[in-house]
């Protein structure tokens, strides 16, 4: 598929700078089986064991943008779910979870499966979306374990969708490229599991590369691939809280942004999603929208021209840039679409003080869960004590602390029999 954008770009961008990203030929890797060595040939003695993976990801800049149709910039990285198969007879999947030490079995043959609201529901979900689409799974053994933090905002749902997927897809010989792929995952969130997520996270976690940021159009699911330079690593501080309004409040959010558009929608020809507005059409047609809807509106614009700018900055190595880019995301983030909260206000306030911090900003749904900081490499232990030292101090609370390193998307893990 041809690298273009469709919509209108956002303000103060050149059609230079919009193409600049985006014209190059892109091709969707094939994830499919190659019948070779007879090993995916099964019998009663023999069932050979695969091993799959998928990363989470951190999003580093472009937060709420990805179901309003417009930018993000996130990356895999290396934190991971992974799902041991081993092939069955019969169209049942038996699912065991080692960090909820449960098992769940389910027939496939079973019309009735309907989600619980249960860990299970994002593996199975996959594997209904994939029969609903027209594909015939095979039954396995499911053993899966996830390294990504729950609840911290590094997407382990996403993990977990992928890492199934990957091994339902594998074990049942179909061949899906990548982007069919993420799509049908997050289908499975969307219809099985009821979350109204964006296509970024299952995305990223199948596309990304190590070493590389990929800034996505959520629309037409072009993508480019930017360098994520040495100089900076980016380092994850998880508040350890999570509020519970986290889920309403997220379906909330995306409801005022669908108002908004139906308010401009009558008024701007071509309109049907956020990302077709600029910030001067917001402010000269959106004054009389209720002032709630207003502040939504205006941070998922802006944000949408802070990540193409970002991703600017990182082909230009500019860190100090990138940085400030960031700090401007949260706080459109706390003020405008008011997904923050006093523990990810104090982490960013933290790190800011740091010395070699670039920038720093929440990540993911909000509510609690994770910031997000890009960190000068030889300031990273000292950023990691004060950090940590200073939170603890007026939280009562140990923050985890990460560095991540940029990683590969999902993948089968080669030479485990």
């Amino acid at each position: 598929m041809e690298g273009t954008l469709s919509g209108d770009k956002p303000p103060s961008l050149t059609a230079t700078h919009y193409l600049k990203f985006f014209q190059c030929s892109l091709s969707a890797d094939l994830w499919h089986v190659e019948l070779c060595n007879n090993v995916y040939v099964m019998n009663p003695v023999e069932k050979r064991e695969r091993i799959f993976r998928a990363p989470g990801r951190v999003n580093l800049i472009g937060e709420h943008t990805d179901y309003n149709d417009g930018f993000v910039l996130p990356t895999a990285i290396d934190f991971s779910t992974w799902v041991t198969l081993t092939p069955r007879q019969d169209k049942q999947l038996e699912i065991f979870s080692e960090n909820f030490n449960e098992t769940v079995t389910v027939d496939l043959n079973d019309p009735r499966i309907a989600p619980r609201e249960h860990w299970s529901d994002y593996v199975i979900g996959v594997a209904v979306i994939l029969q609903k689409a027209g594909y015939s799974v095979r039954g396995a053994h499911l053993n899966i374990r996830g390294e990504v933090p729950i609840g911290s905002g590094l997407s382990s749902s996403a993990a977990v969708e992928v890492a199934t997927a990957s091994a339902l897809v594998a074990n049942s010989e179909l061949e899906i490229d990548r982007v069919e792929l993420a799509k049908l995952c997050r289908r499975a969130e969307n219809e099985f599991v009821g979350a109204r997520v964006g296509i970024m996270d299952q995305f990223v976690s199948l596309l990304g590369k190590a070493n590389k940021a990929l800034l996505l159009d959520c629309r037409s699911l072009d993508y480019k691939l930017l360098p994520v330079g040495p100089e900076g690593h980016l380092v994850v501080c998880n508040t350890m809280v999570k509020h519970e309004l986290a889920s309403s409040e997220y379906n909330q959010r995306r409801e005022q942004c669908e108002a908004g558009v139906k308010h401009l929608a009558q008024i701007l020809p071509n309109v049907s999603a956020l990302r077709d507005i600029t910030l001067e059409q917001l402010e000269k047609y959106g004054k009389d929208m209720p002032e709630v809807i207003y502040r939504r509106c205006r941070h998922v614009v802006s944000e949408n021209a802070r990540v193409l700018e970002a991703g600017e900055a990182l082909v230009c190595s500019d860190l100090d840039g990138f940085g400030l880019l960031m700090y401007e995301s949260h706080r459109s983030l706390r003020n405008d679409y008011e997904v923050s909260c006093k523990e990810l206000d104090l982490m960013v306030e933290l790190a800011s003080k740091v010395k070699g911090v670039y920038g720093a900003r929440m990540t993911g749904g909000g509510f609690g869960g994770c910031t997000v900081n890009l960190v000068a490499r030889e300031q990273v232990d000292n950023f990691k004590r004060v950090v940590a030292e200073g939170y603890a101090q007026q939280t009562k609370l140990n923050p985890e602390i990460f560095v991540c390193e940029p990683a590969d998307g999902a993948s089968e893990v080669l030479g485990v029999l």
